[in-house]
């Protein structure tokens, strides 16, 4: 019998019916449970050969210990190696490469320098940084977030330069990114499981949360679930992850990725609704079989994406010469729906800117301050 095990936090809806479901569907073979730790010593087993990762992304503790695990042979839902490695801006830039619509995003430096440094750190950091390109680019409204963030935590929605500034003001040593605004029609958020199996959800992101999942409106066309579904299967399979959700904002019939980067994605029954729970619990315990079955003890039984598959090789990203042009997918139905949320897809499987005179510059010589630094200044 081969046990899989799941690494959770707070939450508890999807741990609890994730075990009763692989319990249900292992029969004698497969068994599942709640990881116990009390101790972990180097190179040795955690007799595990499937773990769900649900928690490590906030307790560096489990991160080591999921890859002391893979390296004796347990295959980790999601890789702790890459999922480590891995970043929002990254993100963006990879699907770039693919062909894959994105808002326009640029990378902003962290307002207060890290711990450890001072201005000669930044000996490569131009001063002032050059805002007016970037505020062009990007445009207005446009909305600041962490680089590597998630849960909507520190993510503003700027109207001008000066909220800008004055926000960045206020994220300390949190690396940015200023991405432009999409208004959007359409909103859908799609969970992706084995790089294979596509659950499209339409979504509400300005609802309050328990009620993103409650849209009235059904999706325009067939043809943009489709688009969005091959999108969101691309993805997954050149980052790698197992377990994941991608978002899309559609505008004029586009769909634009706006987050993919949720290895641990809510999967509570009081937000995503019972379907959608339904789904998420019976499609991670078969995968997690799927897993098992072919897990073998002391040899690497980790997902990896076809961006790092392609580096090892020395080969470019197949099939990818230049980013595509974004071309709009037309509706089937002369019904424009605003961003909405759960109705059934067959498939399973943020305006122009007003450049304005320069604001304050930073300080080079304040305490606080790294280069790029202003002294006035979604999602995840």
């Amino acid at each position: 019998m081969k046990k899989i095990g799941i690494l959770f936090g707070q939450e508890r809806s999807f741990p609890e019916a994730f075990v009763k479901r692989v319990n249900e569907l292992g029969g004698k073979d497969f068994q599942a449970e709640y990881i116990n730790i009390d101790k972990v010593f180097q190179a040795e087993p955690l007799d595990y050969a499937v773990i769900i990762d649900r928690i490590s992304q906030d307790v560096p503790f489990y991160r080591a210990l999921l890859k002391n695990a893979a390296i004796t042979g347990t295959a980790v839902i999601n890789n702790p190696f890459w999922w480590s490695a891995d970043e929002k801006f990254f993100n963006n830039a990879l699907a770039v490469k693919l062909g894959i619509p994105v808002p326009k995003t640029a990378l902003i430096p962290s307002h207060a320098r890290p711990d450890d440094t001072n201005e000669n750190s930044f000996s490569n950091l131009a001063f002032p940084f050059d805002w007016d390109n970037i505020f062009e680019y990007t445009g207005f409204p446009a909305y600041m977030k962490p680089f590597d963030g998630g849960g909507w935590k520190e993510v503003y929605k700027l109207n001008d330069r000066d909220e800008f500034f004055d926000k960045h003001s206020q994220t300390h040593q949190y690396v940015m990114m200023l991405q432009e605004e999409i208004e959007f029609d359409e909103y859908f958020r799609c969970y992706c499981i084995g790089g294979k199996y596509v659950r499209i959800m339409q979504y509400e992101p300005r609802n309050p949360a328990h009620l993103r999942y409650a849209v009235d409106h059904k999706p325009s066309s067939e043809k943009l679930l489709k688009t969005i579904h091959d999108y969101v299967i691309k993805l997954n399979q050149y980052l790698g992850y197992d377990f994941n959700t991608v978002e899309f904002a559609v505008r004029d019939g586009i769909p634009y990725a706006i987050d993919f980067c949720n290895p641990a994605p809510d999967a509570d029954i009081a937000s995503v609704g019972q379907e959608n729970f339904d789904w998420v619990v019976d499609h991670a315990a078969k995968y997690a079989i799927e897993r098992a079955k072919t897990q073998v003890d002391g040899q690497d039984n980790l997902t990896w994406g076809e961006y790092v598959k392609s580096a090892i090789a020395g080969k470019p990203l197949a099939g990818v010469s230049k980013p595509a042009k974004a071309v709009p997918v037309k509706a089937e139905s002369s019904a424009k729906p605003k961003a909405t949320s759960s109705a059934k897809p067959k498939v399973e499987s943020p305006v122009k800117p007003k450049v304005t005179p320069k604001s304050a510059e930073p300080v080079k010589k304040a305490k606080t301050a790294a280069p790029g630094k202003t002294a006035a200044a979604k999602k995840k």
